[in-house]
């Protein structure tokens, strides 16, 4: 729900399995999460709102068509009449002090308000942009997932990821960050229909039903999401290597047992490609299915891990305080870095 707020000229809206392999996981950085992925045009419930998805999710970087539609499920469940009890209104759910703000210009002739469907998903696409540069600082300051910090501000308002110095500690905002999340593998093209062999879209579609999965470091196990360990003691969820070695062990029926290692996951399978991002992507030589380990902290320290999904994509469990989610790859943060591509299927 998108709920008034005055900041800085911005009107704004709101163990069981763990072996002691357990990897200190490098952050993911503030790579979007979900930006990159394109609309299953298929899956949305009115064909007159794909024109208007894909003109808003165009408008930055840090927005997608999938992800608008994401939230818009979460927002109305698609019902462009619908009014929250609190008073937000229509199908992206503004509140009438937030709307006037971002209706403008109209997109379609006729009442200007948060009723009309295609003004909304416009003025939806603009906010979530003012929304993503003004918690642009915190993502920075703490290398956060800015689609995370964008949909917490969505909800919560930007004036408390700020205090908060990240995603606010309120159980809605979280589990709404967490079913956005999760409703990508509905609305993202790629999710939906994943190239690549069998065993490659046995691992993605085992992964992406974890989608909005809380990250706990040593948590995720052969079976699913697990307790963390440490400083996730308290979280049940996965972490980088948990999340493969579980989509691993899916795939394969139970064959292929990886340990919960991000380093050790990088010397198994069959090696695909090495080199720094750049140098990877431009060989061509990945297919979704390939695992991606990264030394994000120097040559030969192979501190983070995730499953590649096409599109220069992948899905992976990121740090503290985030989701299992969707990182697009073609960025600087992952392009400067060494990454090892291994194949297991």
């Amino acid at each position: 729900m998108a709920a008034p707020v005055v900041l800085g000229g911005l009107l704004s809206g709101a163990i069981a399995g763990v072996t002691a392999f357990a990897v200190v996981l490098g952050s993911g950085g503030n790579a979007p999460a979900g930006p990159g992925l394109s609309l299953d045009a298929s899956a949305v419930p009115d064909q007159a709102y794909v024109t208007w998805l894909d003109q808003a999710g165009a408008l930055c970087p840090q927005v997608s068509a999938a992800l608008l539609a994401a939230q818009i499920d979460q927002e109305s469940a698609w019902d462009p009449t619908a009014v929250s009890s609190a008073g937000a209104e229509g199908i992206s759910q503004f509140m009438p002090g937030t709307w006037p703000s971002w209706d403008q210009p109209p997109a379609v002739p006729g009442p200007d308000t948060a009723f009309v469907p295609a003004d909304a998903i416009m003025a939806q696409g603009r906010y979530d942009c003012a929304l993503a540069q003004a918690v642009a600082g915190v993502a920075s300051d703490n290398d956060d997932d800015i689609t995370s910090l964008m949909l917490a501000a969505y909800n919560a308002g930007p004036a408390a990821v700020i205090a908060a110095g990240g995603i606010p500690d309120i159980p809605q905002t979280e589990a709404y960050i967490s079913a956005v999340l999760a409703d990508l593998s509905i609305y993202a093209e790629q999710l939906s229909n994943p190239a690549g062999s069998g065993f490659a879209q046995a691992e993605i579609t085992a992964a992406e039903q974890w989608l909005g999965t809380p990250y706990a470091w040593g948590g995720g196990n052969y079976s699913g999401p697990s307790l963390g360990i440490g400083t996730g003691a308290q979280t049940v969820g996965f972490d980088c290597s948990g999340l493969v070695m579980y989509a691993i062990f899916q795939a394969s029926g139970g064959s292929v047992a990886l340990p919960h290692s991000s380093e050790l996951q990088a010397t198994m399978g069959q090696a695909v490609a090495a080199g720094t991002g750049a140098q990877v992507l431009a060989g061509g030589l990945l297919q979704p299915g390939d695992i991606i380990a990264f030394a994000l902290d120097g040559p030969g320290d192979y501190d983070h891990i995730g499953i590649y999904i096409g599109n220069g994509d992948m899905i992976d469990a990121p740090d503290t305080g985030a989701f299992v989610r969707v990182d697009n790859l073609a960025t600087s943060y992952w392009t400067a870095v060494p990454w090892e591509v291994r194949s297991f299927g």
